[in-house]
């Protein structure tokens, strides 16, 4: 089986990995991929979906995966579908539930899927209104795109509202903060929850936590994700029960109904409020970094999961994970998340490293130049260690984190905290 994945993160060169080990797999394409994937796949330098659907067909590739929410949200899915090619993704349609959080509120509330209360506004005097109703802190979110950046977690009325006047007037988000979601703030802790749908059929991966704030103790900015580590002991059989009952089959229920049965990933972002499981968001594709900690996990071949998903026959397919742990730590640039960095070049001490067993990198922001590896995106890479428990995982994590240099390299110190804390 040949195979075309789309993107260029640490997520795409960790399903990129998951496949390199699987027997079914013959030849990997990335569009466009990174400086690293072209180690162990080929790069492919095309932008535009209906030139992609033409290479695949031109090459005889037999499955597309895409990685990126972008590419989703444009409607590749049903580009390719239109030529009659098997891609594993949501349609352009079913991607409004990242795409527009206006519609993935609405759809929430017409489901009687359990959410935040919330108003959607384009008018600063009605956001203002809702937010003197409201307890401190306070949740604001802009409606479109803003690459895992768009929620502003405001601490006060005040800062709220000027929150929400910056998105409205296009100062913080451009157009998409010009229509935004208003909610109250949920008291509880964080998980992340995937589905693979083929539009009947659906397969829960292991829960993962994520670490979205920069700095250790959950301070800072948020990012795209600084870590995260699975499978998180702050779930149980019951909590998985709740999810599948409440949320991922009401779900994919009214996705039928809305005309846009749902194929690919569901990321169902959670907060757990005295045992609830409540949705604070929704995505249409794997998180990243949480894809980084799923795909080596994953025991059943990559490629099955994939394929089966995206030609409908989920029902038959036997889906199983190592009985490990695994921490992903995010290596990032020096001015992540706030500006661009010079670029760096990445030294790698691989003496030391190719005595770290059950350890691997996934590089994200990087490109090659005469054969070496520099730095030039927000988050660089990301070191995964893989463990009989998630003391031993996030240990041989930290070991590899500290075998990477480059000028300005940043990291959390305490991805998986909770985990270890609850332990």
């Amino acid at each position: 089986m040949d195979i075309l994945i789309v993107g260029s993160g640490g997520r795409e060169y960790s399903i990129a990995l998951a496949l390199k080990k699987d027997k079914e797999v013959n030849k990997i394409y990335l569009a466009p991929g990174n400086g690293a994937t072209s180690q162990i796949a080929t790069n492919i330098e095309i932008k535009d979906y209906d030139k992609l659907a033409d290479f695949v067909i031109q090459n005889k590739i037999d499955l597309t995966i895409v990685g990126p929410e972008a590419p989703l949200v444009d409607g590749i899915v049903d580009i390719f579908r239109e030529k009659g090619l098997l891609i594993f993704g949501s349609s352009k349609s079913a991607s409004r539930l990242e795409g527009s959080k206006v519609y993935m509120k609405n759809f929430l509330k017409k489901y009687n899927i359990p959410t935040a209360s919330y108003i959607e506004t384009d008018k600063i005097t009605n956001a203002e209104k809702f937010i003197d109703k409201l307890k401190n802190p306070i949740v604001i979110k802009a409606d479109g795109l803003c690459g895992g950046k768009g929620v502003i977690i405001a601490q006060n009325r005040d800062e709220a509202k000027k929150a929400a006047q910056d998105m409205l007037s296009g100062e913080s988000f451009g157009d998409a903060g010009k229509s935004i979601i208003i909610e109250e703030f949920l008291d509880g802790y964080e998980l992340s929850v995937f589905a693979v749908c083929d539009g009947e059929n659906y397969k829960i991966l292991p829960a993962v936590q994520d670490h979205k704030r920069l700095l250790d103790g959950d301070k800072g900015p948020n990012t795209g994700g600084m870590g995260a580590y699975a499978p998180t002991p702050l779930i149980d059989d019951n909590l998985y029960e709740k999810i599948k009952t409440n949320i991922v089959e009401p779900t994919l229920e009214g996705m039928k109904k809305e005309g846009s049965p749902y194929t690919g990933v569901l990321f169902i972002g959670l907060m757990i409020v005295k045992g609830k499981p409540i949705v604070l968001e929704y995505n249409v594709r794997f998180g990243d970094p949480e894809c980084e900690v799923l795909m080596p996990l994953l025991k059943t071949p990559a490629s099955q999961l994939f394929h089966k998903a995206a030609n409908g026959s989920l029902k038959n397919l036997s889906l199983e994970f190592y009985d490990k742990f695994a921490v992903a730590v995010v290596v990032a640039s020096k001015n992540y998340p706030y500006s661009a960095s010079a670029p760096a070049e990445i030294i790698i001490d691989k003496s030391i490293y190719k005595e770290l067993n059950d350890t691997h990198i996934s590089y994200a922001g990087v490109m090659r130049e005469d054969d070496k590896l520099y730095a030039n995106g927000g988050r660089v890479l990301l070191c995964i260690g893989l463990g009989a428990n998630i003391k031993e995982a996030r240990n041989k994590a930290y070991l590899l984190c500290g075998q990477v240099h480059f000028v300005g390299k940043q990291f959390r110190h305490d991805i998986a905290y909770q985990a270890l804390v609850h332990d």
